[in-house]
């Protein structure tokens, strides 16, 4: 195995080669591979931010723009679905992280009418345990990562959402203004 592999597979931790060549890392019982990294990072994945606006430009031309609501970062996993995207979609609408009229962070997203901007991130499955330069083994590739992000647009606004978006695959400067702030990170096996 490729020392850069053990790197990601022992996460930073001492390892050792055992006969036959497997490697074992130091308190884990067994070895892990780029593959087992893989398996474990196949929720989607988003940051969810709440702002009083947003906008995303490419190549110095606005593509999204909001006022008050949620921008929202989305990574897509090697093993999303479509069901995936719109069980992300309605939580998100469903959160309860704006405030009602008693300035209780009580309000959802479709109570206050607010607005998503919704940009692609696949940097949100880089996994830099152990190393200098993440890897993004989780990451849906391009053609399944789009299809996602998509239907994950799409299932906003069958919510009725208001969703602007930034450009799956493009590079892309994203100005927010957090409001509070109030971040919130997400996975759709619920692990954070």
């Amino acid at each position: 195995m490729p020392l850069a592999a053990v790197a990601v597979a022992c996460a930073g931790s001492r390892w050792r080669i055992e006969s036959g060549g497997e490697v074992k890392c130091e308190g884990q019982r067994s070895a892990r591979t780029r593959r087992d990294v893989a398996r474990q990072t196949k929720a989607m994945r988003v940051v969810v931010q709440r702002v009083s606006r947003a906008r995303v430009t490419v190549d110095g031309r606005v593509t999204g723009e909001i006022e008050a609501g949620l921008t929202v970062l989305v990574g897509v996993g090697r093993e999303d679905t479509p069901a995936t995207a719109a069980e992300m979609a309605a939580k998100i609408a469903n959160l309860r992280i704006f405030n009602d009229a008693q300035g209780k962070m009580s309000a959802s997203l479709l109570e206050t009418n607010g607005s998503v901007l919704a940009v692609p991130q696949f940097t949100l499955y880089g996994d830099a345990r152990g190393q200098r330069r993440p890897s993004f083994v989780g990451a849906a590739p391009p053609e399944l990562g789009k299809e996602i992000y998509e239907e994950f647009v799409k299932a906003l606004k069958e919510l009725r959402v208001r969703v602007e978006t930034g450009v799956f695959q493009a590079h892309m400067s994203v100005e927010i203004v957090n409001d509070g702030p109030v971040t919130i990170l997400l996975d759709s096996e619920k692990t954070f």
